[in-house]
This record gives structure tokens, C-alpha cells and sequence, in this order.
């Protein structure tokens, strides 16, 4: 059975064994008040620096803060190729599903995509409030995951310019750039990942990505890939793309 998981307030990964670390806010609230645990139970910690600790509680305090002190640490190395998900904006009902679901599957990052046939859209104070929602599915699932790092989610992209450029931005040039399409031509169980360190996915929008889109995302180094013969939702297709490249590189 799994431990039950809990975010760090701290981004800090130099806990060592026996250091005493405190949880607190929502995160302790959930743990002491909804949880319930009690001294000598254990929990893992998760932070977004590649660490997790298994620890064990030794005090509570009130009804959001507990104390637990360090059993072990596990270090964890980042998957190899790394994947970044350009993700079109769903529709407002599916829209934190798809990042709930694309960080279950082990995205490394992503950014938001205003693509021009969007239902949805990040308009003025819209963008930041949808972001913020982006970012705390994304690190609610990260829990669910038992992640050691929580992908970071950029602000949105108005262009395949900009949504290349942004995906660039977390880790460097993307050696392989694929761009979900119905009607590609080239089925993606052919694809090479030989050598490939940094993969983009773009995820179109339920009426499609625009030919003037697929055009400059071309420009871009960008290829049209047909991922299989069903039409996924916007929502659902960056988890079945990171499952396919799970399956077909180191990342699993």
C-alpha cells in the first residue's frame, strides 16, 4: 500500500536522514486534519527538485502542521529523452484534466497554447488564473503519482513561435518536435528516438490545428505524426502520446 504523499513547502533537497522537517498549510492541513495521522506514521514528502523522503511523524500541532523526521532519501534522475507538451487550450470543462492526466503520464513540462481554433480563452486576468489552475493540477497529480518533481507549466503562447520558444526555455532546443495531426501521413510507432534528448508534443485543440499552424510549427522543425487510428480529445491525447514514448525509449 502506498504511502500517503505530501508536497514540501520547501524546494530545499539537502535533507538528511534524521533532520526533523515541518509540514504546514494546506499541505499539513490535509495531512493532520483529513488524513488524521498520528506520531510514528509515515508519509512521503515530495518536493519539486527531483527528491523524495520517506519519513515518519513525530509531532502534531493544531489542525494544519505536523513535524516528521527523515528515513530515507531517494534521489531520482529525470526520465531520458525529456518531454515537453504544448498543449492547446481544451474546453474549460476538460482543460485541468488534460494537465491531471499528461503529468500522471510523466510530462516533464508544459506549456499552454492558444491555438486559433480554441474554444477556450485565456483573455487579460483569464491567463494567470488559468495558469494557476494548469500549475495546481498539475501538482495535485504529481501527488496522485508520487512524482519527485512537479512540471512546471509556462504562460501561455499565442503562436507556434512562441509556443516553440517556451517549450525551448526549460531545458534547451528540442532535438525532435511532433505535431499530433489526424491526417498525417507518417504513423508515429516509425518514429526514431535514437539520440533524442528533448522532445516537443503539440496537442491541438478539438476543432484541430489550423494547415496555416502545422505550416509554421514545419517551420519550426516540427513533423505531422498520426499517433493512431482513433480521434482522441484534446484532453486525452498528451497522455497517450507520453505513453507511446514511454514505450518506445528509456523513459520506462
Amino acid at each position: 500500500m502506498s504511502l500517503p504523499a505530501f508536497i514540501l513547502d520547501s524546494a530545499r533537497d539537502d535533507y538528511a536522514v534524521g533532520d526533523v522537517v515541518t509540514v504546514s498549510g494546506p499541505e499539513g492541513r490535509h495531512a493532520v486534519t483529513v488524513k488524521r495521522l498520528t506520531v510514528g506514521e509515515q508519509l512521503l514528502l515530495l518536493t519539486d527538485v527531483g527528491v523524495r523522503y520517506t519519513a515518519t511523524v513525530t509531532a502534531t500541532r493544531g489542525k494544519d502542521t505536523l513535524q516528521a523526521a527523515i528515513d530515507a532519501v531517494e534521489e531520482v534522475t529525470p526520465p531520458t529523452p525529456q518531454v515537453v507538451l504544448i498543449q492547446a487550450l481544451p474546453k474549460s470543462e476538460r482543460s485541468e484534466l488534460a494537465i491531471d492526466l499528461a503529468t500522471q503520464g510523466g510530462v516533464d513540462a508544459i506549456v499552454p497554447w492558444a491555438a486559433e481554433h480554441c474554444i477556450a480563452k485565456w483573455v487579460g486576468p483569464k491567463a494567470a488564473k488559468g495558469r494557476q489552475k494548469w500549475l495546481q493540477a498539475a501538482q495535485a497529480a504529481a501527488k496522485q503519482a508520487r512524482r519527485a518533481s512537479i512540471p512546471p507549466v509556462a504562460e501561455l503562447a499565442g503562436s507556434p513561435a512562441e509556443a516553440v520558444a517556451r517549450a525551448a526555455s526549460f531545458f534547451g532546443p528540442l532535438d525532435m518536435l511532433l505535431v499530433l495531426d489526424e491526417d498525417a501521413a507518417s504513423p508515429f510507432r516509425q518514429l526514431d528516438f535514437t539520440g533524442k534528448e528533448r522532445i516537443g508534443i503539440v496537442i491541438g485543440p478539438e476543432g484541430g490545428i489550423s494547415d496555416e499552424e502545422i505550416a509554421a510549427f514545419r517551420e519550426l522543425g516540427g513533423q505531422a505524426v498520426l499517433l493512431g487510428p482513433e480521434v482522441l480529445r484534446a484532453a486525452n491525447a498528451g497522455f497517450a502520446a507520453l505513453a507511446a514514448i514511454g514505450a518506445s525509449t528509456p523513459r520506462w
